[in-house]
């Protein structure tokens, strides 16, 4: 049950002594019409997943088998897995070799999204083993842990190679809120108010943000046409509120798991009215066609 529609039947229960709190709900047998929400997709393409050890907390993805293992029970098809270890390491060739392992040794649930620094001298030899080597169908970008912003000459010439190699680019906006970061190692989101002139010039890249807020994407990617993952959408109805100024097409599924419980992300589609049609398309049909 939503949450706003258990308050709505909540208070109707406070007004009406003994009545049914789940009266007019469908039942767990009772397929849903055309047109009306529901919260039960087939299956789910996860674009936004992470493994290998986190700097400062334990994570489940150092076992990427048991990671793909409790995926594939949560309805998950298919997980797009980028690395934590990129954050702060700059064997980044290194990175990517073990990522590619990890998601072959899980099986066919995980897919390697490659990292790039291209702050690093041999981050288009990166890229090319991404594509060529990994045989990656995306790369993910850590601005504010790799020192640039999305103005800077490096990021537009990446996202230019990028563009050439066909390759999806994921633009992580942010890792954690500042307020639980580690003292020590305080990193502020991305500015992203500059890739909108950069897209422009470059409209040939396709570009996905994760973990973008729903002040960000009204802001900073207004006008865009990027793909944008769940994960840090907050709020009752936000998926919903979401889909009133951002095409359906380029919302996509992402959990940020392990560092968010995939839970979580499951809940913001139970917490918001979703027809079938809306329902598939930002599970699994938009990350679909994106990965062709």
């Amino acid at each position: 049950m939503k949450r706003r529609s258990f308050i709505a039947h909540a208070a109707a229960v406070g007004s009406s002594v003994g009545a049914p709190v789940l009266t007019g709900h469908l039942r767990a047998s009772e397929p849903a019409e055309a047109g009306t929400p529901t919260t039960s997709p087939a299956r789910i393409i996860d674009t936004n997943v992470y493994l290998g050890a986190h700097p400062f907390r334990e994570s489940i993805t150092a076992k990427p088998q048991a990671f793909a293992l409790k995926l594939a029970d949560r309805k998950v098809s298919e997980a797009w897995a980028g690395s934590f270890e990129a954050l702060l390491q700059r064997d980044i060739t290194g990175v990517n070799e073990r990522l590619t392992r990890d998601c072959r040794a899980a099986g066919g649930i995980l897919k390697p999204v490659g990292s790039i620094h291209p702050k690093l001298p041999d981050w288009r030899g990166d890229l090319a083993r991404c594509a060529e080597q990994h045989g990656m169908k995306a790369i993910r970008l850590h601005p504010n842990y790799h020192g640039y912003a999305l103005d800077d000459p490096a990021f537009v010439e990446l996202l230019e190679a990028a563009a050439a190699k066909k390759l999806l680019v994921q633009i992580a906006a942010q890792m954690e809120d500042e307020r639980t970061q580690h003292p020590l190692v305080q990193v502020k989101p991305v500015d992203l108010k500059p890739l909108a002139a950069v897209l422009k010039k470059l409209p040939e890249a396709r570009v996905m943000v994760l973990n973008a807020n729903r002040v960000m994407s009204m802001t900073a990617l207004a006008g865009t046409k990027v793909w944008l993952d769940i994960a840090m959408l907050e709020g009752v109805g936000g998926v919903e509120n979401l889909l009133k100024d951002w095409p359906q097409n380029r919302v996509v599924f992402g959990s940020f798991a392990p560092f968010f419980y995939f839970e979580s992300a499951r809940l913001k589609l139970q917490e918001s009215e979703l027809t079938a049609a809306q329902l598939a398309a930002i599970t699994a049909g938009n990350a679909s066609s994106l990965a062709g």
